[in-house]
């Protein structure tokens, strides 16, 4: 029996996760995209790419090397980290199955990383986009479908990801109560309410657009009635901030965050907003959605029953 090469390894590890995992195509790349530039340096770093049982024989300088060369090689702090999660994973993964575990690992920090602030439009900017996305192109059924498009993301807090995959048996119409079924994360589904201008807006769209539909086709068209995806959804954004003279912050997540941020501002439990987003861990909402300090103090005065004696 011969003893399984790093590259063996980590094709087991790849169908692991798809397998058991359940690991969505998108994680997939990611993880053969990191464990690979990782074998990669390897086998310059060390001479030759060592079997499965070599990898546990790696030293800290070994590891640090190769996060030093990533940095040299333009990778950003945030780069670095995920790809060594990756690499954290992979090792996790040898070690129950069968090993080796690698000691070193456990003693190598992670690249410091600094979150953004969450990137929300202001109120008057949403209103503006929200009511002129739908006249800045010609062909009336792509006017109305881009309006359509932009109430989902800010009415309902949605990802592009989210909405482009939305199908025509999902469509929120008027007239119905259901919440619209959202197909987030790692495929984990979650219920969003409907504000009664989106299913409008959706409507108008449907009874606009030139290509038929079955309950499975994708709801969001491109021209030529193909599936439209997130780089002509970031072209709509991109022509909004043009024609309406909108900040580069303005595109199709800046919707989200803003959905967020304006709920939270408009007194909005912290709670519900992490439902509607789908987040699984509360710190992700908190991060999405800064509040300034003066609605803090106001929302404080006014709730605090002792606050008026101050």
């Amino acid at each position: 029996m011969h003893a399984q090469t790093a590259e063996e390894a980590r094709a087991a590890f790849l169908s692991w996760l798809a397998a058991e995992r359940r690991a969505s195509a998108a994680t997939l790349r990611a993880y053969a995209g990191d464990l690979g530039r990782f074998l990669a340096f390897l086998a310059d770093h060390l001479g030759s790419l060592p079997d499965r049982a070599g990898l546990g024989q790696l030293t800290l300088a070994d590891l640090r090397a190769f996060l030093a060369h990533r940095a040299v090689g333009g990778a950003s702090n945030a780069t670095r980290a995920r790809e060594l999660a990756a690499v954290r994973t992979f090792f996790r993964f040898l070690a129950h199955t069968g090993g080796p575990d690698c000691p070193a690992l456990k003693l190598l920090s992670t690249p410091k990383i600094r979150r953004p602030a969450p990137r929300a439009l202001m109120v008057a900017e949403t209103d503006r986009l929200v009511d002129e996305a739908g006249s800045l192109v010609e062909e009336p059924w792509i006017a109305a479908r881009d309006a359509a498009l932009v109430l989902l993301l800010y009415g309902c807090g949605l990802r592009s990801a989210e909405a482009v995959g939305l199908l025509r048996r999902d469509a929120p119409l008027p007239g119905e109560e259901r919440p619209l079924r959202v197909r987030g994360k790692g495929g984990k589904e979650r219920e969003v309410p409907v504000l009664p201008i989106v299913r409008d807006a959706v409507a108008r769209y449907l009874a606009l657009c030139p290509h038929p539909f079955t309950p499975e086709s994708p709801l969001f068209r491109g021209a030529r009635g193909g599936l439209l995806n997130d780089r002509l959804v970031r072209r709509v954004m991109q022509r909004a901030r043009s024609a309406l003279g909108l900040p580069e912050r303005a595109t199709p997540h800046s919707l989200r965050h803003s959905f967020a941020t304006h709920l939270l501002a408009s007194g909005a439990d912290l709670r519900v907003i992490q439902a509607l987003l789908g987040h699984a861990s509360l710190s992700t909402t908190q991060r999405y959605t800064a509040v300034d300090e003066t609605r803090i103090l106001e929302v404080w005065r006014a709730a605090h029953p002792r606050a008026k004696e101050a």
